[in-house]
């Protein structure tokens, strides 16, 4: 009876996995030889288990990545594609964006950049930072709608305080003023203060080209390119990356795939 009423009282506190783990071990003869410590170990274990697989699914479903299934440690590094494992390591600790750094992935189209971006988001979500999936032609579409019914200032806080955004095909249509401007408020109310990944074919040289306003390009570009020497640049067979100092103050990460 006593056994029950502990069960259920675990159910009631939300404590599933621990009351499964306390059902178990009751029924298992085994466990009767373990000390009081290394039960309740077992069974704080299975709690935190359940809640950290439990926090890993939502965080993954909120992404909504284009491709959930990417993963870093199924990038392939045969001779052939010349990707070197070191570089992507360096990137793989997501130490940059604990750091509130940016990447910026760019490459002619079947290079592999929604699922590098991608596969930084689903390691991102395993180290339990929120992130967020986005092509950019469908942020900008959600931001025009949002002004329009008042979901506006709510989906830009949300944006704001995600830990991880993707913007993937960025650069695929020139951006309208309107657009240009949404963009703006974008990136700029994240920068310092939360990661970006973009992105897209067009390297970063000709970015500029793709605002028609081009004062509101100018503001773009000063957040999310570097302006100053870089003192970070060694060159790749496949791609190259860079770490520059942001002329406005943060640092960002360039990978450039090259066929």
């Amino acid at each position: 009876m006593l056994d029950y009423q502990t069960l259920e009282k675990l159910v009631s506190m939300r404590l599933s996995a621990m009351g499964q783990e306390y059902r178990r071990q009751l029924e298992s003869a085994e466990t009767g030889a373990l000390s009081f410590e290394e039960r309740f170990a077992m069974l704080i274990d299975a709690e935190w288990t359940a809640r950290q697989n439990s926090r890993l699914k939502r965080l993954l479903r909120q992404a909504k990545l284009r491709i959930p299934d990417a993963y870093l440690e199924d990038l392939g590094y045969d001779p052939g594609r010349k990707l070197d494992r070191g570089y992507v390591a360096r990137l793989a600790d997501l130490a940059w964006i604990n750091e509130h750094h940016n990447l910026i992935i760019t490459g002619a189209t079947g290079t592999g950049k929604s699922y590098l971006s991608c596969a930084f988001g689903n390691a991102a979500c395993r180290k339990s930072f929120k992130t967020k999936y986005y092509r950019v032609n469908r942020l900008l579409a959600d931001l025009t709608i949002g002004q329009g019914d008042g979901s506006y200032n709510k989906l830009m806080k949300d944006l704001k305080k995600t830990d991880l955004l993707i913007l993937d095909d960025w650069g695929l249509t020139v951006f309208s003023p309107a657009g240009g401007r949404d963009l703006l408020e974008v990136v700029e109310d994240r920068f310092g203060y939360r990661s970006t990944i973009i992105a897209g074919q067009l390297p970063v040289s000709k970015w500029h080209e793709l605002f028609e306003d081009s004062t509101v390009a100018d503001a773009v570009l000063c957040i999310c390119q570097s302006k100053t020497p870089p003192y970070f640049n060694r060159k790749l067979p496949h791609y190259k990356l860079k770490k520059r100092a942001h002329s406005c103050s943060s640092n960002h990460f360039f990978v450039s795939f090259k066929r």
